[in-house]
């Protein structure tokens, strides 16, 4: 027997599709949905439709961004010689976060994983070759410190080497098989600082 209407289980259902919500978070989320002022609920409907309609990846780096290029990649304070393959734009966001890199970013959209079937095709590899073409003089693969975020370091790695670009790895400090998202800013910065050739 169902104790809340079709509108409700139907809110309820929707939010436990998103990642780490389950059915009781979920049932959380839709209370409080509820219960809110109905311009904050059209100010969040709006935000949500927003991000989908206009959030596309940047034209030069792959990051999420709603104009052609990225803040990051139109400025020109930043060293655009020295790219940092990253997986995604959280990872991004924490190498921000320390202030101290100076350079630009690729962003890979994921990683190498043939246990769920995720080759080099399935992520932004071609593009990162394709702007190796310009001037570059170093690349920073700062993946996870996980088995797929190894196994595309070695990867690009790999395929960098030959170009006689420099390619560097960042240093252990990142603990394995964690995420970088979840890391302080200091340990990631101890990182970079101590990134070696691979």
């Amino acid at each position: 027997m169902d104790y809340y209407s079709s509108h409700i289980l139907k809110l309820i259902e929707e939010f436990s599709r998103l990642p780490g919500i389950g059915p009781k978070s979920a049932g959380r989320l839709a209370f409080h949905i509820i219960n809110m002022p109905q311009e904050q609920v059209d100010s969040l409907t709006e935000a949500i439709t927003g991000a989908k309609k206009n959030v596309r990846y940047c034209k030069q780096c792959y990051t999420l961004t709603d104009e052609e290029l990225c803040p990051i990649c139109k400025s020109n304070k930043r060293d655009h010689q020295t790219i940092m393959v990253v997986e995604n734009t959280r990872d991004l966001a924490a190498y921000e976060k320390t202030g101290q890199y100076h350079g630009v970013y690729h962003v890979l959209h994921g990683a190498i994983s043939p246990m769920l079937g995720i080759g080099p095709n399935d992520i932004k590899l071609k593009e990162l070759i394709e702007r190796l073409r310009g001037d570059i003089r170093e690349v920073i693969i700062s993946t996870n410190s996980s088995l797929e975020g190894e196994t595309t370091a070695v990867y690009i790695s790999k395929l960098i080497k030959p170009t006689g670009i420099k390619v560097t790895r960042i240093a252990s400090g990142v603990p394995v098989g964690g995420d970088l998202e979840y890391v302080d800013s200091v340990t990631l910065l101890k990182a970079l600082e101590g990134r070696v050739d691979m």
